[in-house]
């Protein structure tokens, strides 16, 4: 039988994916190196790395301009602190959200392709994709397409991904594996790699909608192929953790996985990023030594 290039890369990797294993290298670099991390610098740093992210059906325009408006604010009456990352909403806001950002180091992320399901025509999401883009998304956040993963067919799955890429111009593209759906290290492992080699610039674990959001484990196969992807093709890709990071402990908790699997390189929000609602507030109480509802 003829192997096809989607199965050779996948079976090219010496990822670790066995369920057991993976947990326990978790539970290994948590013990050594966690405690290290507990302190105010990680904190500020994760503050920055941020994606501040409002994605409700009673999203209007007047509610994502308030949003933005916060987050100009924060400037002003924290001036001590670097603001989030990237503000991230559905693709119709990008436009609100440009217009209405003032502060410059704070990027425009749209989740896009039909979020969060990607159940849509091919079509429809690389119009969609276009348009936030047009509308000043500077980041793109897109599901990777699990159903036709589980029926097997990954030339469909990174076509899919490359078009999309594609309509993304200059804006970063944002995969996200839906690490709950996937369930298993080999699965995660699979989709990474397809990932990785349709031209994503970062993986993320969850939507945060429908499935269990990030979880450790998930997160440290993914670094896992990064860093593997790196060593082969020297391009470096980013890591996102999303859906339910939301106290303080949880997010270094992640900062350390990613340090200790990726190493200081990735320690800069280029490459790492915390997609959030709640743990914004939370930091920010953390660095400031007293509760704090900024956001």
């Amino acid at each position: 039988m003829m192997v096809d290039k989607y199965h050779e890369a996948i079976n090219a990797s010496t990822v670790v994916s066995n369920d057991d294993a993976v947990k326990a290298a978790v539970q290994k670099i948590l013990d050594e190196h966690l405690a290290e991390n507990l302190n105010l610098d990680v904190y500020k740093f994760l503050f920055n790395t941020i994606d501040l992210t409002t994605l409700k059906s009673t999203d209007s325009p007047q509610s994502v301009a308030k949003f933005v408006e916060r987050v100009n604010d924060f400037d002003n009456e924290h001036p001590e602190l670097k603001n989030v990352a990237a503000i991230c909403v559905y693709p119709n806001f990008a436009q609100v959200v440009s217009t209405m950002l003032d502060v410059s180091n704070v990027n425009v992320a749209c989740v896009s392709g039909c979020f969060p399901s990607s159940q849509s025509f091919v079509e429809v999401k690389v119009a969609e994709t276009a348009l936030a883009v047009e509308g000043g998304a500077d980041e793109i956040d897109i599901v990777f397409n699990l159903g036709n993963y589980f029926d097997g067919d990954y030339e469909e799955v990174c076509d899919e991904i490359q078009e999309i890429k594609h309509a993304c111009r200059d804006s970063r593209l944002k995969v996200i594996l839906e690490t709950g759906a996937l369930k298993t290290a080999e699965n995660i492992k699979n989709a990474s790699i397809l990932s990785l080699y349709s031209g994503a610039d970062f993986l993320k674990t969850s939507t945060g909608k429908e499935y269990p959001g990030a979880t450790l484990e998930a997160a440290y196969v993914m670094a896992q192929c990064i860093k593997e992807y790196y060593d082969k093709t020297g391009n470096m890709v980013g890591f996102k953790a999303s859906g339910g990071v939301a106290t303080t402990k949880e997010a270094v908790e992640y900062f350390t996985i990613i340090k200790e699997v990726l190493g200081e390189q990735w320690l800069t929000n280029e490459y790492f990023r915390i997609g959030a609602s709640r743990l914004a507030n939370n930091l920010l109480s953390d660095i400031l030594g007293t509760e704090t509802k900024f956001f």
